[in-house]
């Protein structure tokens, strides 16, 4: 389904007039125009979603979570913009020069995919502070890479799987197979390995790269995830955006065990009927991590750099929410153990299988 983009007072035209500006070399003056024109007092955060949009029942409602969080305690108002089917990078660039034109600021691209884009804009805009999340390979003044040690959270998911397992088997599926998304896998695998070497580990990718339906269609995590419950999985993780609520519709179609990603999926309304089959989820603070950029540049001292959320830093983990799993002392005492570990250092959980 393509989606509307919602950035509620810049339209069409006024992006193709931000390139126009930008493409003259104007859009530096007037990005501080804009800024300055506007009340110190006032902040308008604005998000530009990933692949799936609000809504995904994951990752991007992870970042909405902190736009709402800023817009009720920090006072500011919100704007997001919603990613087409099908858009390549110029579509990317109109979008977050459409939100910096306006005046937002911070603007925040949801997702690695938005590196080249915010590449381009922040030289252009270099008084509005960009967030970028996911990805460090594009740093500026005025660039904030928001990160998370993914492999940390799925290590415990992996250590969860396998004492929860009863078939030995297990499955990881991926949204595409990108480095980052191989990070969970790496960990997941680890993690599972660790507790018993002896369970199986079954690895599926949706998608390949420049494909990245397998982040938004889940139709693809449904078909993966029923193979993966044919050959004797009974413990299904994935990490693939929108297509990995299919994967959960799977498993709890066939009274077997999913874990969510990146937010606590058992709390998310969209999968409400599926919850019970929702052991727990492997959580990154994207909420808060959005938030913390809004609120450090309203208070004048914006964030830059690579800004790491890790175990240590609450900034990954496992969920509880199910009282399922708050029953299953052993996994829980298992899953803590790994997790005080890592955090001391006696584990080093690999970021590539």
């Amino acid at each position: 389904m393509r989606r509307i983009t919602r950035i509620t007072t810049v339209g069409i035209a006024s992006a193709a007039l931000a390139l126009s500006a930008t493409a003259c070399g104007k859009s530096s003056t007037d990005s501080g125009s804009s800024s300055s024109s506007s009340d110190s007092k006032t902040v308008t955060a604005a998000i530009a979603y990933d692949i799936g949009g609000r809504g995904d029942q994951s990752f991007n409602d992870a970042a909405y979570a902190g736009l709402q969080k800023a817009e009720k305690e920090l006072g500011v108002k919100g704007k997001e913009a919603e990613p087409s089917e099908g858009e390549g990078d110029a579509d990317k660039v109109q979008r977050l020069t459409a939100l910096a034109r306006s005046g937002s600021n911070p603007v925040i691209g949801v997702g690695f995919a938005y590196a080249p884009a915010i590449a381009k804009v922040a030289k252009a805009y270099p008084k509005t502070t960009f967030g970028l999340i996911d990805d460090t390979s594009v740093t500026a003044p005025n660039i904030a890479n928001l990160v998370f040690n993914e492999e940390q959270g799925s290590y415990l998911a992996g250590v969860a799987a396998a004492k929860t397992s009863k078939t030995g088997t297990v499955g990881f599926i991926g949204g595409v197979e990108v480095p980052l998304i191989k990070k969970f896998q790496a960990g997941f695998e680890q993690g599972a390995k660790d507790t018993d070497p002896k369970v199986k580990v079954l690895v599926q990718y949706l998608t390949q790269p420049p494909n990245f339906d397998g982040f938004s269609k889940p139709d693809l995590g449904k078909a993966a995830a029923q193979g993966q419950l044919d050959k004797g999985a009974d413990v299904i993780y994935a990490a693939a955006g929108l297509a990995g609520s299919g994967s959960i519709e799977a498993a709890a179609a066939a009274d077997k065990w999913a874990i969510g990603v990146d937010s606590d999926q058992y709390n998310q309304a969209g999968l409400a009927s599926y919850k019970d089959h929702i052991l727990t989820s492997v959580t990154k603070d994207v909420s808060d991590s959005v938030f913390n950029l809004i609120k450090s540049v309203k208070d004048g001292k914006p964030q830059t750099g690579e800004i790491r959320y890790g175990l240590a830093q609450d900034g990954v983990g496992l969920s509880d929410s199910n009282p399922a799993y708050q029953k299953m002392t052993d996994v829980i005492a298992a899953v803590n153990e790994a997790k005080k570990n890592i955090v001391d250092g006696k584990i080093t959980v690999k970021t590539a299988p």
